[in-house]
Formats: C-alpha cells, structure tokens, sequence
C-alpha cells in the first residue's frame, strides 16, 4: 500500500490526517514484531519523533516495538534526548543504540567499476554493503524507516534508502559514500535527486535490501521561527514516493536569492547541535549563498566538541577545516585518513576554501580551540547581544546601526543558493 498526502495551500498536515495514515499503513498485516528505524534528535524539526511515538502508541498492544534510531556515527541518544523527541510514551527501554563500528554485517558489494561510472571517473574503489545486523533479524514482521526528504551535502536530498545505509550502516559505506560526496563536489549535488551517491544507494536498495520487510515513511516539513509544519507525508517501498517527496523538498525547502549574501547569521538549536559534524549544516546548507569575501557567523550556545566520534573529532582537531586542496594532500599523506573517509569528506565539506569567513560564536569551546581548527571565533555572549535570535527574523534583517544581515533560525531545514549560482552548478 503507497500512502501519499499533501498539505493545502497554506493548511499543513494535521495531527489527525497524520495518524489516519498511519493506521491505514498498517491494515492488514500480521505482525507480532517490528522495528522502527527514526532519525535522531539532530532531525528534531522532522516530524519523525511524532512518527515514531503515534507507530509505537498503535502497535504496543499488539506486537514487540523495538526502536533503533538510524545514529550513523552520530552520539546514541540520552534519556532526557528521547524523552525530548519522543515524548513521554516512548520507555526508554525500548531504544536500541545503532554501533556503526561493530553491530553490523555485510551484505553485499558494489563493485569499483560502478562507483567509478557513476562519479565520473573520480573515485574507483568498490564499497561493501554493511548494515546493522537487526535488520537481518526474520523474526521483525516489518521495519519502518521514518525521516525527512530535504537537501542534503553527503546524497543530494536525505533520507529514503540513507537512512538504512547510512543511519543505520557500518563504517566502509558510511565512510566512502561520504568520500564519493566530498570528491564530486556538494554544490553539485545538494537539492538534487540522482547525484552519484544516490546512485550507490539505489543499487544497494536493487541488489541487497529488496528481501527487508521495510517500509518507508517520508516526510516534507517546514519552519518558521521554529514553528514546524508537516507539508507532505509519503508512506510505501516504491522509489516514486521518495521522488514525491524530492519535487516538494525542492519547492518547500530550497530558498533561492536574486544577489549573493555578504554577511548571514545561523541559529544553532543547542538540542539538536552539540558539534561542529552536525553545525557544519550551517556551511553547507549557505555556502552557495554567500558572496565572496562574505561572511558567515554561526551562534552555537550547544557545540562542545567537533567530532561525534572520538576518534572523528581527534582528527578534525589534528587537520582541521583547511580546505578541499590540502585535505586531498593530507589525505595521499596519512593513513588516518584514509581509514577515516567520513572525517576526510567532513573536512573538505567544512571549509569555504577560502571564499568567504567563518566564525563559530560558542561558550564551550574555547578560542584556541575554534582557531585551532582554523574558524575564526567569537564569545557567544558578545554575539548574541548583537544578533539576537529573539529579535530577528528569518531572512534580511537590518540591525540599528543600519548592518543588513539575512537570518536563518535552522540550517537543517533548507537549502539557501544564489540562482545563478545553483543553476551553474547543474
């Protein structure tokens, strides 16, 4: 059964039309056990933690509810962060935590001949196939994979097959497929369906996942000062419904401009970023936005650390954010990288190469930490008494002293390109 809701002109999705859907996805199965895969709380503004807990509330008193959250590399989740994204109804209990480096298997290989068609000839290397072994469990009647379809750096648009391969991966595909991303260049991919990596995960989708009792459930939301709405709901296995869900990301969640931006303040949810791999978002998700010689300031009250791996951050902190050229130097180099694709591509995602400034205005990093990683630095505390997120309002602002600068209240939730620019890049 493929499932596929759309919201009115300006009417969102309801609660109640949400859990109709819901409860007709599960129509006549037989189930006495199922595994929900949702994203995390750095997907907060999703509408999967809703998801997750309106399946659970529908299912407790029929089956076992299992819930792995699709963690890629990203910290396992605290109770008070279940509690946060779940809500009361979900125990604690029932949240399995996804061990990328060790909690998998291998299923299958996509061989180096395809990799190097699909990127162009850039990248040659074959990528192994490896998943959390749940999801090899028979016992699991069905697997639901819940997130949200929005411009991504690493595949082009998130979600649909990533959050099994990814979310819920094993190291080789997490880190080549991001390898495969950084190399081809994320301008050319971000807000766009069939990009290289994308490709990779259909073939994995084809070849070694088409015997999973899965199903996906996708979604469209949008935000304005932190107020979300759910704008489209696409529930089924088909390919076509993720596209469904591709051509509305693209009208809801990709923000053109008329002239490239000289200075942009990002908000970053200290509940949802703790790090610079996830507050990054806010480089990525602009970067085709900002003039040159502009200047991109990030408030980020809950970045604390690089890395959301420990061995990650040690070696974002040893490289740094030094730009794609010296990074693809230091990668031939050093054998740390080359083990590390993942933090590889994040470092070469990182940077502006140079083209524009970037300051991380944080309390608990230091400076010496910030610049070691070659960010400029701010005190939070002196940033957000001039750009105060109370007072601003997402997109141009002028400030009292006449400074205009272009807001944005949650970089996870668009993607922001100058016209000409996104079009070039096509």
């Amino acid at each position: 059964m493929n499932i596929s809701i759309k919201a009115g002109k300006g009417k969102p999705i309801t609660d109640s039309t949400l859990t109709e859907a819901l409860k007709k996805s599960l129509e006549g199965r037989v189930l006495s056990k199922v595994l929900l895969l949702p994203p995390d709380l750095t997907r907060l503004h999703s509408y999967a933690g809703k998801i997750t807990a309106l399946y659970y509330d529908l299912l407790k008193d029929k089956c076992q509810v299992d819930i792995m959250p699709a963690l890629g590399t990203h910290d396992a989740m605290t109770k008070e962060e279940c509690l946060e994204f779940f809500g009361p109804d979900v125990p604690y209990e029932s949240i399995i935590p996804h061990k990328w480096r060790t909690d998998i298997v291998k299923i299958g290989q996509i061989p180096s001949d395809y990799v190097k068609e699909v990127s162009g000839g850039l990248i040659d290397y074959s990528i192994d196939v490896e998943v959390n072994n749940r999801l090899l469990d028979s016992t699991y009647d069905l697997i639901i994979s819940i997130g949200q379809v929005v411009p991504h750096e690493v595949v082009g648009m998130a979600n649909y097959t990533k959050n099994v391969l990814v979310g819920c991966g094993g190291s080789t595909i997490i880190n080549k497929s991001h390898f495969l991303g950084a190399v081809y260049g994320m301008e050319r991919m971000m807000g766009r369906d069939h990009s290289p990596v994308r490709k990779v995960f259909d073939y994995a989708e084809e070849r070694f996942l088409a015997e999973l009792p899965l199903m996906y459930v996708l979604t469209v939301t949008t935000a304005q000062q932190n107020n979300v709405n759910l704008e489209g709901l696409f529930i089924g296995r088909e390919r076509r419904l993720f596209e469904e869900a591709v051509e509305m990301s693209k009208e809801k969640n990709l923000i053109f401009l008329d002239k490239p931006l000289q200075k942009v303040v990002v908000y970053l949810d200290e509940r949802e970023f703790k790090s610079t791999w996830l507050g990054n978002k806010s480089i990525y998700r602009t970067r085709m936005a900002i003039a040159d010689d502009g200047e991109l300031i990030i408030l980020a009250p809950g970045v604390r650390k690089f890395g959301e791996d420990d061995q990650i951050d040690r070696l974002i902190r040893k490289y740094g954010y030094v730009g794609r050229i010296k990074i693809l130097e230091q990668y031939n180099a050093n054998d740390d990288l080359k083990e590390n694709l993942s933090a590889a591509a994040h470092l070469i995602h990182g940077s502006s190469d140079g083209r524009f400034n970037i300051t991380y205005s944080t309390q608990k990093l230091s400076r010496e930490e910030v610049e070691g990683v070659n960010f400029k630095y701010l005190p939070l505390e002196e940033t957000l008494k001039k750009y105060n997120p109370q007072k601003l309002k997402d997109g141009f602002n002028t400030l009292e002293n006449g400074e205009e600068v272009f807001y944005i209240s949650n970089p996870a939730l668009g993607l922001w390109a100058y016209r000409k620019i996104f079009d070039n890049e096509a």
